[in-house]
């Protein structure tokens, strides 16, 4: 009798038994946390993130029961509170509930879907939009679906972690070029493009974490030249950019469908939630039936879908709220200069950052400007490079020139120290 099947049975078994699942708090993820939560109570940094919102007052928000200068959100038009969107938003819950409860595909699609899709289309001069229950989505679901391992992405080293994260899924080979460096992204495209199939270049309208813009006419071109789609995650753009905020094409003097393909998000300029994708009618009728975030996720709630409508119609018919903006971001980029305050390669359009460099110190700052009532955000590695931390401050079209000199010293007095 052979007993080797029996005994190695045994050993299997005993091995199963034996295996125990490593606990979560042996990933890195959470021991890069805890080392990070340990070093500022060493330093004596309060934790600057996840700070609870606990109500809104005018553009002040509450934390801590206190009320502080809100330059936290991406409220760039003051559109969070009006009362057309709060109007729509309620009407729709009235009319669909507070959810369609399925994937818009087999049962959750509505008119209102099909309204905002076609005023998105509109405003930025594209056949058609599509729109995703999370901006986050659109960017993995779009990048995944169209690009193949036997592709090239080429892309800015600063676009958003989303695009970043689409690119792993798609397996297409990747290759990123310096911030706005359009010579080396010129050289990438010549060198390498006829390898491939096909080749998508993506960037972004107003950069997030920078605040400035790319140069869209010269990339336009070399896309153009080289046969290559273009891909613009306008997401802080969309709302902002522009005489009448239609975005980055509008800002450049160009035709939105020279772009293959625009991403936004509504839950910026448009005070909503969810992302878009408008281009072409084929691209978007094969996203329709093929990209994963849309196909199998459930349809933007009505009550969003409505805000997001109502919102691109009053900025339609309110320029004057973009033309605000725009010069709330003049007056902070001219007045921090004053105050000797680092802007870095900002544009002065939206969102502005202050400049620190180590993370312990704009983290300090933080904490600091904060208890001076004024809200803003820590923008930190790896989100940007090492000892390039910053202050990031959105503005809105709301704010006074009167809010911004006050956000302005108490930044400048908390670095001095």
């Amino acid at each position: 009798m052979n007993i080797m099947p029996q005994a190695l049975n045994k050993l299997r078994a005993k091995l199963d038994y034996d295996l125990v699942a490593s606990p979560f708090s042996a990933l890195p993820e959470y021991k890069a946390i805890r080392q990070h939560e340990n070093l500022g109570a060493l330093l004596g940094i309060k934790n600057p993130f996840f700070r609870s919102t606990e109500g809104l007052q005018g553009r002040h928000t509450l934390i801590d029961g206190k009320p502080v200068l809100n330059f936290a959100w991406c409220d760039y038009l003051g559109l969070s509170q009006h009362p057309e969107l709060v109007a729509a938003s309620k009407d729709a819950i009235d009319t669909y509930g507070t959810s369609v409860s399925a994937s818009r595909m087999v049962s959750g699609d509505t008119p209102l879907h099909r309204e905002l899709e076609n005023e998105i289309a509109a405003t930025i001069g594209v056949d058609a939009a599509l729109v995703f229950v999370s901006g986050h989505a659109a960017n993995v679901s779009t990048i995944g679906t169209i690009m193949t391992a036997d592709d090239l992405i080429v892309h800015d080293e600063f676009v958003h972690n989303s695009a970043v994260v689409g690119m792993r899924l798609s397996s297409a080979t990747t290759m990123s070029f310096k911030h706005n460096r359009l010579d080396q992204l010129e050289r990438i495209l010549r060198e390498e493009r006829t390898k491939y199939k096909n080749a998508l270049v993506v960037i972004e309208g107003l950069y997030s974490t920078e605040g400035d813009i790319p140069d869209l006419l010269r990339v336009i071109e070399l896309k153009e030249r080289y046969g290559a789609w273009l891909m613009v995650d306008d997401a802080h753009g969309c709302g902002v950019l522009g005489g009448t905020g239609a975005g980055l094409a509008e800002h450049c003097g160009v035709a939105g469908d020279k772009v293959d393909i625009w991403m936004g998000t509504l839950s910026k300029a448009y005070a909503s939630c969810g992302g878009y994708i408008a281009g072409s009618a084929d691209l978007i009728q094969a996203l329709r039936y093929s990209a994963p975030g849309f196909v199998f996720s459930v349809g933007l709630p009505p009550s969003m879908t409505a805000a997001a409508l109502a919102a691109l119609r009053v900025v339609k018919r309110e320029p004057h709220r973009v033309a605000r903006l725009h010069a709330n971001g003049a007056y902070f980029l001219r007045e921090a200069k004053l105050r000797g305050l680092d802007t870095g390669r900002a544009v002065g359009i939206g969102m502005l950052p202050v400049m620190v460099g180590a993370t312990t110190r704009a983290a300090k700052a933080v904490t600091s400007v904060l208890e001076r009532g004024i809200n803003a955000s820590l923008i930190m590695a790896p989100g940007v490079p090492v000892n390039a931390a910053r202050l990031r401050f959105f503005l809105t079209a709301d704010f006074t020139p009167d809010e911004i000199t006050r956000a302005l010293d108490v930044t400048a007095e908390v670095l001095r120290r």
